[in-house]
């Protein structure tokens, strides 16, 4: 469990053993604290589907990252028991950038929104979560 208030590093360190999400994938996070994170993940071909499109498992990926981030700070272990993810329009940039936010935080449920852009500012996805801690 992370302590109230970590740095960046222990964050990172913490998470580095989210192994799928940071070596498969490349996610990587940029900021966190109780109810908040950021992540990104910088797009290649491992993350293209057929059609030269970003795989809607590879959003999902960061997304979900990005939440267990944001959950994980400062709280007792919490792990998401619903999701529902908006494809809202295809990625134009290199990058992609979640955001989460807590809606609600309570003791044993959590309620968030993760919002996925790319580095265009396109909105690319939105994510909601129920959590269970």
């Amino acid at each position: 469990m992370l302590p109230e208030n970590p740095t960046l590093q222990q964050i990172q360190a913490y998470f580095a053993n989210d192994k799928f999400a940071t070596q498969a994938a490349g996610c990587t996070i940029v900021e966190g604290s109780r109810g908040h994170a950021v992540c990104e993940m910088v797009l290649d071909d491992k993350h293209r589907n057929a059609q030269g499109g970003v795989m809607g498992g590879a959003i999902f990926t960061l997304a979900d990252f990005c939440l267990a981030v944001a959950c994980n700070i400062d709280e007792q272990p919490t792990v998401s028991v619903s999701n529902t993810i908006e494809f809202l329009s295809g990625a134009k940039g290199s990058k992609l950038i979640a955001t989460c936010d807590a809606d609600k935080s309570g003791r044993k449920l959590g309620f968030y929104t993760v919002d996925v852009a790319d580095d265009t500012g396109r909105k690319v996805a939105r994510m909601t979560a129920t959590c269970f801690r």
